[in-house]
């Protein structure tokens, strides 16, 4: 039986804490940050103590239009280098290349060429094989990785189990619980996160958890899964994010007892850049359309999509779910 790690007042030198504001809130203004944003991040980001930085997705260019995005869809190193130079700080940073939507055998350098140190390859759980040969590619480049699948909560125990073993065997540094839909409760997002932990016991390998706050528990699900042993865990300024959005991450370092963390900077920042995004209009938060789409275990977009209408008819956009489930 898999016991707590630690306590509420103890240090965990193995935690390590992800700002992935610019990547999973890119998806709410497609990515258009200014330079002066995502510059003023980096350095709060620092003072917070914050171990990773990501600064977005390597998406393909085949596929996607630059003129159609900011240029955190794309993460050129040009790009990432304008904005910190040669990161001289100890905080590491991190992209995302989702399978399938990435042409990573030509827009990635080897590692000694690029601040880039972490690579998060994210898939579903059809897609192991393919993440797989991306980390291994990636990993021979040099670069720390992980491998994020996604919707986990529709995956069954042994299609879960059966992917654990094969990322374990691979080179992956880490593995991902991710609650795409935001569906999961504490109970259960330990329960798998005992799955994930037993998966890569004896290899080296962490576990990190991605929550979405579709039911108001994307930080009850982080510390719930921290407290029994993952270590890489993924928080937004404000809990900026795709639909419902994320962990916040002012919770998170406001939980955490390493001395490291710094919760003052981010405050700063969020009086300086986000209530001004937000005064733009920039939607992101918690909502009765992404708590529905979170009970039924199913993807938002539907509720981002009443949300873009500017729709209120709870009643009948939760009929029409149920009539659709």
């Amino acid at each position: 039986m898999a016991s707590r790690k630690g306590n509420l007042m103890e240090v965990r030198d193995d935690v390590k804490v992800l700002d992935a504001t610019l990547r999973d809130g890119g998806l709410c203004n497609n990515f258009m940050f200014t330079d002066e944003f995502v510059s003023e991040l980096y350095k709060t980001n620092i003072k917070c103590g914050v171990d990773y930085m990501e600064f977005g997705y390597k998406a393909s260019k085949n596929m996607f239009k630059k003129s159609d995005y900011g240029k955190w869809k794309f993460c050129d190193e040009e790009d990432i280098r304008s904005i910190i130079g040669e990161n001289i700080s100890d905080m590491k940073i991190a992209v995302m290349a989702d399978v399938g939507r990435c042409d990573y055998k030509t827009d990635f350098l080897p590692k000694n060429e690029s601040v880039i140190d972490m690579v998060r390859v994210a898939c579903y759980i059809h897609q192991i094989p393919s993440a797989i040969e991306m980390i291994e590619y990636l990993h021979r480049l040099g670069y720390e990785t992980s491998c994020n699948v996604m919707a986990i909560s529709q995956a069954n125990l042994d299609q879960l189990q059966q992917a654990l073993k094969m990322i374990s065997a691979s080179s992956a540094d880490a593995i991902y619980l991710v609650d795409s839909y935001g569906s999961l409760y504490p109970e259960n997002a330990s329960e798998l996160a005992k799955v994930y932990l037993a998966a890569v016991e004896n290899t080296g390998k962490s576990i990190g958890f991605h929550g979405h706050n579709n039911q108001n528990l994307a930080f009850a699900n982080t510390i719930e899964t921290l407290s029994y042993g993952v270590s890489y865990v993924d928080a937004t300024i404000q809990g900026m994010g795709r639909g419902a959005g994320n962990c916040a991450m002012e919770l998170l370092l406001g939980f955490l007892k390493n001395p490291k963390y710094n919760l003052y900077p981010l405050l700063s920042f969020v009086e300086n850049y986000m209530l001004p995004l937000r005064e733009q209009g920039v939607l992101w938060g918690y909502d009765l359309q992404y708590m529905f789409t979170g009970l039924l275990n199913r993807h938002p977009r539907e509720a981002i999509e009443f949300t873009n209408k500017k729709r209120s008819d709870y009643s009948e956009f939760y009929k029409s779910l149920l009539d659709n489930f």
